[in-house]
């Protein structure tokens, strides 16, 4: 196996890992915005009650703080999982960047040898059909 092959397999694997993280952002940033929902259904809920009964009232304002600081915490957790996935996609774009230019070397070099294996054929079919050309018209 040629250095250029090791470092292909190397990138390809590298590209997976970096797939793999970003999926895990991705999955991570729904369950944040899954979670975001599930809090404004439980506030909507919440603020039902509070207004269902006078006694459930006077909990409101603590729940409400609560939540308002649930949610503040969650929207940031989600913005910064944001920057964490662009910078997942970029790394995962430069990645595949490095390996694309090892598949061109590569490809290029066994283009390259496919060319001097097809021209020492040349030469020794030409060798051979002047060594029968020779045979033939006596001239050797």
């Amino acid at each position: 196996m040629s250095a250029l092959e090791s470092l292909i397999r190397i990138h390809r694997w590298q590209i997976d890992e970096r797939r793999r993280q970003l999926s895990e952002l991705e999955v991570l940033a729904e369950h944040v915005r899954q979670d975001l929902l599930r809090l404004a259904e439980e506030r909507r809920l919440e603020e039902a009650a509070a207004n269902a009964t006078f006694e459930a009232s006077h909990g409101f304002p603590g729940y409400l703080r609560g939540a308002l600081d649930r949610r503040a915490t969650l929207e940031r957790s989600l913005i910064e999982i944001g920057e964490q996935i662009v910078r997942a996609r970029d790394a995962l774009a430069e990645a595949f960047q490095e390996m694309k230019r090892y598949e061109i070397a590569a490809a290029n070099r066994e283009r390259h040898r496919q060319h001097q294996a097809d021209r020492r054929e040349r030469i020794d079919l030409d060798a051979v059909a002047l060594e029968n050309f020779r045979r033939r018209t006596g001239t050797a």
